[in-house]
């Protein structure tokens, strides 16, 4: 079982609808918590490789991080643009693949003192069943879930735990911010206190993967 008390963790997208409630899980666990994101005093831009860098260098401990931080846009496979499609994949897949590789070194070092570090990602229902109408965020979270299956099986080597979340439509902002397109009228979602809680429930677990299925 990971022990959450006294361990510092990294939350990035903590001023968001889901990131938000992951601060606050964690505090309530005893954990002290970084909150990172664009618009924080610390700000972190997973679109931004040197945004990344400047980061991770400030930091000299670390036994967590939790990547809540994304971006989505709707519309047809055939009219998405150059622009959104950069974006879509520098916020949801090359930027949270840039923070792990930073991240490791400290997350390495967490483990040599004996403590339980980890990488928690949220990919979402969408990299299991790519959804039309999402098609290129589909594929941008898709790159991510592959990206942290493969990761997993070489960072656990190293004392380094990673766990990717895939919960459904969550009740949160996201959708109503697309930086393209218009979302559909979907049905209602999952509360985002009770995704948090399952994320942070299944961190203090050990467990490695949390489908789609465990959040119906």
């Amino acid at each position: 079982m990971a022990e959450l008390d006294g361990r510092v963790v990294l939350v990035v997208g903590a001023s968001g609808g889901l990131g938000s409630r992951l601060v606050a899980e964690l505090d309530a666990a005893g954990a002290t918590v970084l909150s990172a994101s664009r618009s924080s005093p610390t700000s972190l831009d997973l679109r931004d490789p040197q945004s990344i860098r400047d980061y991770v260098g400030a930091l000299s401990v670390l036994d967590g991080v939790i990547v809540a931080a994304g971006v989505v846009a709707f519309g047809p496979a055939d009219q998405v643009s150059d622009a959104v499609l950069a974006e879509l994949f520098a916020a949801n897949a090359v930027g949270p693949i840039t923070l792990i590789r930073e991240l490791t070194p400290l997350l390495a070092e967490s483990a040599a003192a004996g403590r339980t570090p980890f990488i928690a990602t949220l990919s979402g229902i969408v990299a299991e069943s790519p959804t039309a109408g999402l098609a290129a965020y589909s594929a941008s979270k898709s790159a991510l879930a592959a990206f942290v299956s493969a990761a997993s099986r070489e960072l656990r080597r190293v004392g380094i735990r990673v766990l990717d979340a895939r919960p459904g439509h969550t009740e949160t902002d996201l959708s109503r911010h697309p930086i393209a397109g218009t979302a559909p009228a979907f049905p209602p979602g999952l509360d985002p206190t009770t995704v948090a809680s399952r994320i942070v429930q299944a961190i203090v677990a050990d467990e490695k993967d949390l489908p789609s299925s465990v959040f119906a």
